[in-house]
């Protein structure tokens, strides 16, 4: 079957100084709604940063709005996604489809990417992508307003993370050569570990190759569906935004490498509060002395030197399903704000309480799986019981709170139609200088089938906390410190 002409890149026309910022407040907007908060004077910035680079070169301009509207970590992915929807490279058909001499097929496509991959040309992937999303990644009517193009469509038919070996084996004659080369020193042991590398190299070209794939589909799909409507279902929000009960494994695994930035930014947050809220009382001998040059008038109050005392923290985190990637994000996140807190007491359950402090001190990887290994957290059963972990915890660790303690407890407050055991959550709230329970569920779904959350409110606080941007807000508003 033909495939009908490509359509021709529109023509090159320089675009108007309006029109150029139409499309840059549009692209202000929708970084907005992606959670990047971009306002008047960053808006202002990039419209300068446009009239001295220009549009001629594209990277160059990209780099450009990117140092005046990226504020935070974890947002430069939404940012270019959104700038290669608003500042394309081309519109319609890449160069690539309409250079393509002959009909391809899915057999042809498959040997090219490969040949890219064992070559490692960056280059050759972008145009295989191109095609790739062309010939493959129809979907509906084009033309129409249902129509456009699937990157997961053009991923599943061309398969290419099953090409691991046939790239190898396009390599396999030059790595032969060096491995016989190398003499005895080397030996079996140093061509195995080249062929590992290559392997890790070849896996990271595959994934280059599904983002191109993801972002020649999205800019595609916009020319018909238009630019807004791609954005709100096809970028993804900051990392600070990425809801913790949904978030993917290589979602949760992003968050995992935010702590140390984010732990250096509310670190001195709090030093920053701390100071403000550590003045000290009046000293009235002092503040009489010094009145005296302004005729008794105490115009200049004088403040007795503070000693500033440091909290304690203890945090009781569920752990059990999906909970367990909000809670290791935010252990990890207090074990670097420990430097804040005079003391730290991490303690984990599911229907059972341990202490698990030592484990998140020594700040592993596999947090969860080693607290789920070696800690005593279920009795015999599986299944979260808040009632149970809490009188575990009133019986055996009750000396953990003090007058200076503040209590985190961490969890969805879904106990499975058990006991909630209200009492010891009262004795542990009234032991405790503030307790706060941080819940990973929206608001709107509390209450709503075994969840006793409205229940544990009217005992302790409670604080919506979805996402890395709530969880934030907490630390550095509302922890005592």
């Amino acid at each position: 079957m033909t495939r009908p002409p490509a359509p021709q890149a529109a023509s090159a026309a320089a675009p108007s100084q309006q029109d150029v910022a139409v499309r840059l407040v549009e692209f202000v907007t929708a970084l907005r709604s992606k959670g990047i908060p971009a306002g008047t004077s960053e808006t202002v910035d990039a419209a300068a940063v446009v009239e001295v680079l220009g549009l001629s070169d594209r990277d160059q301009l990209r780099e450009g709005l990117a140092s005046a509207l990226v504020r935070r970590g974890g947002q430069r992915d939404v940012f270019d996604m959104t700038f290669d929807l608003y500042f394309p490279a081309g519109i319609g058909a890449p160069q690539a489809v309409r250079d393509a001499e002959e009909e391809l097929d899915l057999d042809d496509l498959r040997d090219l990417l490969a040949m890219a991959l064992a070559e490692n040309d960056l280059r050759a992937l972008e145009q295989v992508a191109e095609i790739a999303v062309d010939l493959l990644g129809s979907v509906g009517t084009q033309g129409t307003p249902t129509g456009g193009w699937s990157a997961y469509q053009t991923l599943e038919r061309l398969r290419p993370q099953t090409l691991l070996v046939q790239a190898l084996e396009q390599r396999g004659q030059s790595v032969g050569g060096q491995g016989q080369g190398s003499g005895q020193a080397g030996g079996q042991g140093g061509d195995e570990f080249t062929r590992r590398l290559e392997r890790d190299e070849i896996r990271q070209n595959v994934d280059r190759f599904r983002a191109l794939v993801a972002g020649e589909a999205r800019r595609r799909t916009a020319e018909l569906r238009g630019r807004d409507t791609v954005t709100r279902h096809a970028v993804r929000t900051g990392t600070d935004r990425i809801d913790f009960l949904s978030a993917s494994k290589q979602q949760l695994e992003e968050l995992g490498r935010t702590v140390r930035p984010l732990s250096r930014k509310l670190a001195t947050r709090l030093a920053a509060r701390r100071r403000k809220a550590t003045r000290g009382r009046i000293d009235i001998r002092r503040t009489l002395r010094r009145s005296m040059s302004t005729g008794g008038v105490p115009m200049h109050p004088v403040h007795a030197k503070p000693h500033p005392s440091r909290p304690e923290l203890v945090l009781l985190c569920d752990v059990s399903g999906s909970v367990s990637g909000f809670s290791s994000f935010t252990m990890h996140l207090v074990q670097a704000l420990s430097g804040q807190f005079s003391k730290v007491r991490v303690f984990a359950f599911v229907n059972a309480m341990d202490e698990v402090t030592a484990m998140v001190k020594e700040d592993g990887d596999d947090l969860a799986q080693r607290i789920a290994r070696e800690a005593h957290i279920t009795k015999w059963h599986t299944s979260s019981d808040y009632g149970e972990a809490l009188a575990d915890f009133h019986a055996h660790f009750m000396t953990a709170i003090g007058p200076r303690t503040a209590v985190l407890i961490l969890g969805d407050a879904r106990n499975n139609n058990q006991d909630p055991n209200l009492g010891a959550l009262h004795d542990i709230n009234q032991r405790a200088r503030r307790t706060f329970w941080l819940n990973p569920e929206h608001s709107m779904r509390w209450g709503l089938g075994d969840s006793i959350a409205p229940t544990y409110a009217e005992i302790v606080e409670m604080h919506e906390c979805c996402n890395v941007d709530q969880l934030t807000k907490f630390i550095t508003r509302l922890l005592p410190v």
